[in-house]
């Protein structure tokens, strides 16, 4: 255990990287991509924090302390390594988290399967992880848990005697009380819930929807309300609830979109699309997206208005995500398909309106996209925040692009008045929409960019940070001294390669 006290611990499923075997079965670690890396690397760079989390394989690799040591050593932070079997992954990640949690917060019960040892698996990883923080944690420090992954965490440090600081946020939607209740062990989640101090959702409809399951779930429980804090009181336990909209780190986006290496990259995308609208589309492959529902909007809207043929093209990426999963190997057919038969319908001399990227793209060829688009088009049919949308604005610089967004995404809250908000599961609406931006006059695509581009500069990841553990603990950032011996000069952070982030992890 670290002497040192007054640490920021965060605990999330995964550590920022991805530990890989190359064939000459020896490892390697690489930064990884995602929502919460994004959100969380700017923020313990040079601090000298904490970060713990499952390191990505199930088997004993000797080389790995050597790996978590240089890798600490490089970010400025240390990472500690939770194991995990190959059973115990696939029950809890696998089952639990992503086939009964996952679909279940989206709204998308429909696609949920329950299993008893999923359960059993979830209740134990997340008593792996409560083991890591009592070896790490001293008194003095602060722990910060992430996501639906990890929602027990609290429950077992407290009935371990722990009475450090404890937060929860939450990266996905909370879901409303007649879908939580399909949830077999709704009483025992939430009850686990209810240990930590701080818990943080995304937006005013998630906390809604926590304080009514609350007030349904919850016997005895005392629920005020006092600025954006709800206080639930049970017996002498007092917990606080908030939202606290994710944000990005704009400046770090801007100015590298500014940078002449983006330019002539953004450049060259320009000239293989003369005198077109680029439509972008940046998902990872996951049915809460909403591809398939976004393509069919596209053909609709060629369909309706054949005049914009041969003046606008869908570029749409989609990240790889659980590849050989049924589930999402079937969508990614339904997607190929959909292509296809768009492609085959629309394609003229010189035009095929939808070109299809199934990659991830590294960060300076995504930011060129970012900056190149005249329309981004964010449809998920739900989604906790969506980043993509923020990254978006921060990276249109020029501020004469248009922001076409899913009206179930929680940064809808926040860019409705600058975005064009749309129902994804009505494509004729979405068509229209995307009808609207094309035509838009220049001084209205600058008015709505600008206003929307002042709501994330001002509420970036840093304002976010700061928000969150000032209402968890009354201590700001600054409280967290920077320890600036960490990184040598000559040395670039570990996650300065990683892509933009495109979701929170499930998410990442």
């Amino acid at each position: 255990m670290i002497s040192s006290t007054h640490r920021l611990i965060v605990v999330s499923n995964r550590l920022p990287f991805v530990l890989t075997r190359r064939s000459d079965k020896t490892s390697r670690l690489e930064p990884a991509s995602g929502g919460l890396v994004t959100a969380l690397a700017p923020v313990l760079r040079d601090r000298g924090g904490v970060w713990i989390g499952w390191p990505g394989q199930a088997v004993d690799i000797p080389e790995l302390p050597g790996l978590l040591e240089d890798a600490s050593d490089l970010a400025g932070y240390q990472f500690v390594p939770v194991a995990l079997t190959a059973e115990e992954h696939e029950n809890y990640y696998n089952g639990y988290a992503n086939e009964s949690l996952w679909p279940l917060f989206h709204d998308l019960q429909s696609q949920c399967r329950f299993h008893p040892d999923y359960w059993k698996a979830y209740a134990t990883v997340n008593g792996h992880f409560a083991g890591a923080i009592l070896e790490q944690a001293c008194a003095g420090d602060f722990v910060w848990v992430h996501d639906y992954h990890l929602m027990g965490v609290a429950d077992i440090l407290r009935k371990c005697g722990r009475d450090n600081p404890l937060a929860f946020f939450l990266h996905v939607p909370f879901p409303p009380l007649d879908i939580f209740i399909k949830l077999p062990e709704r009483h025992k989640l939430l009850g686990m819930l209810l240990h930590y101090d701080l818990i943080g959702l995304q937006t005013q409809r998630d906390r809604r929807n926590f304080i009514h399951c609350v007030r349904a779930l919850a016997p005895g429980a005392h629920i005020s309300h006092r600025g954006n804090l709800h206080t639930i009181r049970l017996g002498e336990r007092q917990v606080n609830v908030g939202a606290f909209p994710i944000g990005i780190d704009f400046k770090g986006f801007a100015d590298h979109t500014a940078s002449e290496e983006v330019a002539t990259r953004a450049w060259h995308i320009h000239e293989n699309f003369p005198e077109r609208q680029i439509v972008f589309g940046l998902d990872r492959l996951d049915y809460t997206k909403g591809i398939p529902h976004r393509l069919e909007a596209f053909r609709n809207l060629l369909k309706r208005y054949p005049e914009l043929h041969e003046r606008i093209n869908l570029v749409q990426v989609v990240v790889p995500s659980r590849v050989g999963i049924p589930k999402y190997d079937a969508l990614k057919r339904e997607i190929e398909r959909l292509v296809g038969e768009i492609n085959g319908q629309f394609t003229r001399s010189g035009w095929i309106p939808v070109h299809y990227i199934f990659r991830s793209l590294e960060r300076t060829e995504l930011l060129a996209w970012y900056r190149t688009a005249e329309i981004a088009l964010v449809t998920p049919l739900k989604d906790g925040m969506n980043l993509v949308s923020k990254e978006f604005c921060a990276s249109s610089i020029e501020e004469n692009a248009v922001l076409i967004l899913s009206q179930f995404a929680g940064a809808a809250a926040q860019l409705k008045r600058g975005a064009l908000l749309v129902n994804p599961y009505d494509v004729e609406q979405t068509a229209d929409a995307i009808r609207q931006a094309f035509y838009m006059p220049p001084e209205e695509r600058r008015a709505r960019m600008r206003q929307m581009r002042r709501n994330v500069r001002h509420q970036d990841i840093y304002w976010w940070v700061d928000y969150f553990i000032e209402s968890a603990i009354g201590k700001e950032l600054k409280d967290f001294p920077i320890q600036e011996e960490y990184i040598p000069e000559n040395l670039q952070p570990l996650d300065s390669a990683a892509p933009a982030a495109l979701e929170p992890i499930d998410t990442h």
